[in-house]
């Protein structure tokens, strides 16, 4: 007899598979991604009422099949409804974002309970807060790290040389600081995961150019470790440079374009 698996559940993603049933892919907390099939699921009143949409916090029942890579869902129990979520357009927008992103940088069994509260912890942010640039970039960031893709910030990932005023604060008005924020010497280089320096970047189409202040953005997300974060204070311009450049670099890793993305450009506001 096949053992019954339960545990609390995010819904990535869910699409019809023949006149009733479903195929449904969760972030679950003790099993990693997991992709089945519900039986009956639009055709049931009691199983699975509005609990195999996106955005969903459940508790997921589910049994393995034989010679399947998809497992059967039995039942899923409400734990959490966001409902904010789902009746807010931009929220719809920032939150599909956070869904599509953990999907593809995950890998379907791969246990990793440290995501799977990341994305929650995310959810609960665009739900009970106006929804934020800056929350869609540390949670980019943060995923990054989880998921093994952190991006090298510090030095040139090639020859490691070191970016000057790269510690200094935002603000700074060093003239060391300010020669370098317009040399326009620096670039993230997509393929190299990281920032490469003038000379180096000459190898390297895939390539983003970098100022100073974009790069002490990006240092800055990485250095938050949390999405309730409030009070960055980033600058406006530099937060959506640095915000292009994680949806690119997760693009490149993922070898596709973020459905999700071209739906953000009338909302992102810091």
């Amino acid at each position: 007899m096949r053992v019954l698996s339960v545990t609390p559940a995010i819904v990535l993603r869910s699409r019809s598979f023949g006149e009733s049933d479903k195929i449904v892919s969760f972030l679950t907390r003790d099993h990693g991604k997991v992709t089945g099939i519900a039986k009956g699921a639009k055709r049931s009143r009691k199983r699975f009422v509005n609990t195999l949409e996106p955005f969903c916090l459940v508790n997921l029942h589910f049994q393995e099949r034989p010679h399947s890579s998809l497992v059967f869902i039995h039942a899923c129990d409400w734990i959490l409804f966001f409902k904010d979520i789902t009746m807010n357009l931009e929220k719809i927008a920032h939150a599909s974002y956070l869904l599509e992103i953990t999907d593809e940088l995950t890998r379907e069994r791969e246990d990793n309970r440290l995501i799977f509260e990341h994305l929650k912890q995310g959810l609960v942010a665009i739900e009970k807060n106006q929804p934020s640039l800056s929350v869609l970039a540390i949670f980019g960031m943060k995923l990054l790290r989880l998921s093994g893709y952190q991006p090298m910030l510090d030095c040139c990932r090639r020859c490691g040389k070191t970016q000057p005023g790269l510690n200094a604060g935002l603000r700074d008005e060093d003239p060391e600081v300010a020669k370098s924020k317009s040399s326009g010497g620096w670039r993230f280089g997509l393929r190299d995961g990281g920032i490469l320096c003038e000379a180096c970047a000459e190898f390297r189409k895939e390539t983003f150019s970098l100022s100073l202040e974009v790069l002490q953005v990006l240092t800055r997300l990485q250095g938050v470790d949390s999405v309730a974060t409030s009070s960055l204070n980033l600058p406006l311009s530099a937060l959506k440079e640095s915000f292009t450049i994680l949806s690119r670099f997760i693009e490149f890793q993922i070898n596709k374009e973020l459905r999700s993305a071209p739906f953000l450009d009338a909302f992102c506001t810091p």
